[in-house]
């Protein structure tokens, strides 16, 4: 699973946890167009900041730590839908990480 951390200069960063997560926030959102939303591809390569998504990471990342949590989960930018294995394995855990989430 990845999460999402607000590093200290407001950037976020993309931790992948294969066993044990630690406690997250998931941030429930209506999809704008396409060449809005960040996606996986965005945060490897440091982009995305000036998309209208971006706002939306920011919210969620503030609201998770209002809230005592480090990590959030948000579907656009923490699957990487380019990998056909990992997608597929993503919507098969969706349920469980609801589910897990604080």
């Amino acid at each position: 699973m990845h999460l999402l951390k607000t590093n200290s200069d407001g950037s976020f960063s993309l931790e992948t946890f294969r066993t044990t997560t630690p406690p997250y926030a998931i941030l429930s959102h209506t999809w704008g167009s396409d060449n809005d939303e960040v996606i996986f591809k965005d945060l490897i390569e440091g982009t995305g900041n000036n998309k209208a998504g971006y706002q939306k990471l920011l919210f969620c990342g503030s609201q998770a730590r209002a809230d005592g949590l480090f990590y959030f989960w948000v579907d656009t930018c923490c699957i990487d839908k380019s990998n056909p294995n990992e997608l597929t394995k993503a919507i098969n855990s969706m349920f469980r990480w609801y589910q897990n989430a604080a």
